[in-house]
Order: C-alpha cells, then structure tokens, then sequence
C-alpha cells in the first residue's frame, strides 16, 4: 500500500543545505498499522507530511496504492489525498464555525460522496458522539473533538490513514478511549494506518513500530 524507495529530504538553511531525512526504503502492507516512534526533531513529522502528498521530497520516490505520488504535481497530489487518503491530527483542526456533523460531511462533500449526511450520522453513531451532531467545536471536550476528527477521516472509507500524535492534546482516559476506537475502526475498514507518536504503549499495539533518530529510519524489534 505503501512504498518509498530512496527518499530524502533537504531543506537550505543560512549554514547550507540540511538533510534532515536521510535516504529511505520501506513498505507497508494493506491493512497493518505502524508506528513511527522518536525524539521531536528527529524527522518523523517530516516523513509523514511526505507520505501523504502534503510536501515534497528533494529526491526518491513514494507509491501510494500503486500511484506514482512523487511523479504527480500538486493538483493530481490532492485529488489522490481525496481518493485514498484520510488523516487525524494532534491539534484535531476541525472547523469552527461548523458542527460536528457539518464537519464530519465536509471531506465527504468534496470528494462527491453520495448521501454525504448519512454516512456522517452513521460514523459519528460509531464513535460515541451521535448526541453532539449539533454542537459545534468550542462546545465539545478534546475527547469528543478527537472523536468527531476520526469519523471525519474515515466518512470516505480511506485506504491509508494517516495520524499525527492523535492522542497527544488528551488526558489518560479519553486517549485510551480514542485509541481503541481508533483501532477499532482501523481493523472494521482494513484501512492501512500511519500513525507518529511519542507513546510507546500507542506505538506498541501497532502491527509494526519504526523509529526515526535524526532522519535515520530503523525497523524497531519487538
């Protein structure tokens, strides 16, 4: 599902050029979940910002679903993102001025998804938060923030998941909550998933942990 061969990224700074993702070779199978686990700074931000069509890379190449992501120009990229891919942040960036619902409908209405409000009301009934369809943002807790921010990331039925630290802004209770129901939903839709994080028992119940130390990325043994 996914494949990265020789992927570097380089970015100039007023001392030269800094690389701060060294070549990069591996490969997610359909349906696992992996982890990619260390230090802020150390480069899993940026891999992640390069799988999912958001940057681009110096050189070497991503394959998404067999798609050729670092062949395609900017509009192409978005249009993959919209087909294939979903994603949960830590920040969960949902709109303001929009509901729940409204927000869960969103990336289901660009993509042209039929029915787009029914779906929306069955994925928000799957993760706990039916009740609160029409409360918008400012009125829910991080929880039910996170919660809203993954129905809206798997309303499209993504192939690849993508999520960066999604329990980072929670406390202990609501992170195991989200975590299950994360993986919950990861396993019902076989969605392949990406996820950064700092939480080594997150990262643990992935199906494969990698580690990434100043832009060095290492299979991790478990």
């Amino acid at each position: 599902m996914i494949k990265t061969e020789n992927l570097i990224k380089t970015v100039s700074t007023s001392e030269g050029e800094l690389q701060i993702l060294q070549p990069t070779n591996f490969s997610v199978e359909e349906g696992q979940s992996i982890a990619i686990v260390g230090s802020s700074g150390s480069g899993k931000s940026t891999l992640l910002g390069l799988l999912a069509g958001l940057d681009t890379a110096s050189s070497g190449e991503i394959w998404l679903d067999g798609a050729p992501l670092h062949a395609l120009d900017e509009e192409a990229r978005a249009q993959l993102r919209g087909e294939k891919v979903g994603f949960i942040f830590q920040s969960f960036m949902l709109v303001p001025s929009l509901t729940a619902l409204e927000n869960i409908m969103l990336p289901a209405e660009i993509t042209g998804l039929s029915n787009p409000k029914i779906r929306a009301l069955e994925v928000l009934k799957q993760v706990g938060v039916a009740h609160r369809a029409g409360h918008y943002p400012n009125q829910l807790s991080g929880g039910e923030q996170q919660r809203v921010a993954i129905a809206r990331a798997f309303i499209t039925q993504p192939k690849i998941l993508f999520a960066d630290e999604p329990t980072g802004n929670l406390d202990a209770k609501n992170s195991d909550n989200v975590e299950s129901l994360l993986f919950e939903l990861n396993k019902q839709s076989n969605t392949t998933l990406v996820l950064v994080t700092h939480d080594p028992e997150l990262a643990l119940k992935c199906d494969r942990q990698l580690s990434m130390n100043a832009g060095v990325l290492e299979e991790v043994t478990v």
